[in-house]
């Protein structure tokens, strides 16, 4: 069993950067695939970025493709969203999860773990 905790939301205006970071606890997290996720109010939860185990691998939403930077840490339990050229609509509520397959990482119905979200508001 896994438990994260995100940290690194904030308030920033439209072009600024954010760094998300998410903490997780156990000794086998580089057992475990890791996502993020995002909410925006009234909308559903939706996939932003992935990475494989040992971060090899990683796969984006169109969305933020070439704004978005998905990195783990395997020595220190954590990964990380690097978040440029942010814009009004990247607003939400941000959520890092985990499972242990790599099959299927872009649903949200097939993660095991989640943790309990930072909000990023983007101005205008």
């Amino acid at each position: 069993q896994v438990q994260l905790v995100e940290s690194g939301g904030g308030l920033v205006q439209a072009g600024g950067s954010l760094r998300l970071s998410c903490a997780a606890s156990g000794r086998t997290f580089s057992s475990y695939v890791m996502g993020w996720f995002r909410q925006a109010p009234g909308k559903e939860r939706e996939f932003v970025a992935a990475i494989s185990w040992i971060g090899d691998s990683t796969y984006y939403a169109d969305s933020v493709k070439g704004r978005f930077t998905i990195s783990r840490d395997n020595a220190k339990n954590m990964v990380f969203l690097q978040m440029n050229s942010l814009k009004p609509e990247d607003t939400a509520v941000y959520y890092c999860a985990a499972k242990t397959s790599w099959r299927d990482y872009g649903r949200m119905g097939k993660y095991d773990y989640w943790g309990q979200g930072t909000q990023v508001t983007v101005s205008s």
